[in-house]
């Protein structure tokens, strides 16, 4: 088998969340009096967890606004967090087209498949439920799993420990130069699509081994690689 693991990230990747991610920093900045962002801004901080997503929206306010910084407790700030994305985690989010079936092809096919995320992990398995997308993994982690998260190396070394793969036989699919970092330097297959949450960056410019247009993509590329490695059967 030329693939025995492929590695996921989640958010922008399988799903898209943005707008339930939007919603929870705005519900936050509301009970702080403060206003309301675009969405379109605080999709361009999401990719290394809540928590960092409402930092970087709050530096953003206090660019604007610098007195902010004498009366916001961040802690106050972030635990609200936790209660409004906890209301709104899985409430919007939607699987991009064809993941359901790419990723169940893939594990039909005895290939092995991880979620592999800087979402917190309680998060994640809420959004995974939600989409009907959590059957369909071995293995989830989330960016409060371990001691690093991505694009730290180890993150993902650690999911092929557990799920028994080999570096030169796995590959992660992303859509930022985070999992593109994180996969190079694990020794995997560089993967990325063009859509996600990449802060405007081309994922191009990232430079992943391999770009794919679609999720079915995914999946058809990787069954055909696994093909060509097995040997014809005996007549």
């Amino acid at each position: 088998m030329r693939y025995s693991v492929i590695s996921f990230d989640l958010d922008g990747t399988l799903v898209d969340t943005a707008s339930e991610i939007a919603e929870a920093a705005n519900r936050t900045l509301a009970d702080f009096g403060l206003p309301r962002q675009e969405v379109a801004l605080i999709t361009g901080f999401i990719g290394a967890g809540t928590r960092q997503m409402m930092m970087q929206t709050l530096a953003h306010v206090m660019l604007q606004q610098p007195a902010l910084a004498d009366r916001l407790d961040v802690d106050q700030v972030l635990a609200r967090l936790d209660v409004h994305y906890g209301a709104t985690a899985g409430l919007h989010a939607q699987a991009y087209p064809g993941c359901m079936q790419a990723l169940g092809s893939l594990r039909n096919a005895g290939v092995k498949l991880a979620c592999l995320t800087n979402k917190e992990h309680r998060y994640a398995i809420k959004v995974l439920q939600a989409t009907k997308l959590f059957g369909l993994f071995d293995y989830v982690v989330g960016g409060d799993s371990l001691a690093h998260r991505k694009p730290h190396p180890q993150t993902l070394r650690h999911v092929l420990n557990v799920l028994g793969g080999e570096a030169r036989r796995a590959a992660h699919l992303g859509d930022s130069r985070t999992d593109v970092e994180t996969a190079r330097a694990a020794g995997v297959d560089a993967w990325a699509v063009p859509w996600g949450y990449n802060a405007g960056e081309p994922i191009a410019a990232c430079n992943p081994h391999r770009i794919f247009n679609s999720l079915p993509e995914v999946a058809e590329f990787v069954l055909e690689a696994n093909a060509e490695r097995c040997p014809a059967p005996h007549r």
